[in-house]
């Protein structure tokens, strides 16, 4: 890869094939992850092994996980923290073909979820903008002083 100048750029990225749909996913590694791995237990190949320092199988691993997160006070699943980061992304202004990268989604219906929320915050935020105009479009000054209430009429 190259950087914003050209020059060749030593990207740390964690690369594996999906079991689902055989993509591909490249993701770069962030420090908080580096620094998970490190403090291991990891083999040769395998980065979050079992207390036999053996690989986990898929299964195995979600129920690792969900026992982790229930030791630190956390309700929550592996699946759980891949919405998170799906959501986190979407909100941070990635785009549906990245999502469809980052999580190897075949399809823009996964990405199109995540993106939708996230936009329709965004846009609403930014609309509501343009409803106020300038102080020369606000034709009804606000009243200043006490505004008395109408006098009801009886029937």
């Amino acid at each position: 890869m190259k950087d914003k100048a050209g020059h060749d750029e030593v990207v740390r990225a964690f690369v594996y094939r999906t079991e689902k749909t055989g993509e591909w996913v490249t993701l770069r590694l962030l420090p908080a992850l580096e620094r998970t791995i490190e403090a291991g237990p990891c083999s040769d190949l395998t980065f979050i092994t079992g207390p036999a320092g053996k690989p986990l199988t898929k299964e195995s691993f979600g129920n690792q996980f969900r026992q982790w997160c229930n030791d630190a006070g956390v309700k929550k699943s592996a699946h759980g923290l891949r919405k998170l980061a799906a959501t986190t992304a979407a909100n941070n202004g990635a785009t549906a073909a990245q999502l469809r990268s980052m999580f190897a989604w075949s399809n823009d219906r996964m990405a199109s979820h995540y993106t939708r929320s996230a936009d329709r915050v965004r846009l609403s935020l930014e609309a509501s903008d343009l409803i106020a105009g300038t102080p020369a479009e606000q034709s009804i000054p606000a009243p200043r002083g006490k505004v008395r209430a109408r006098a009801r009429k009886d029937k």
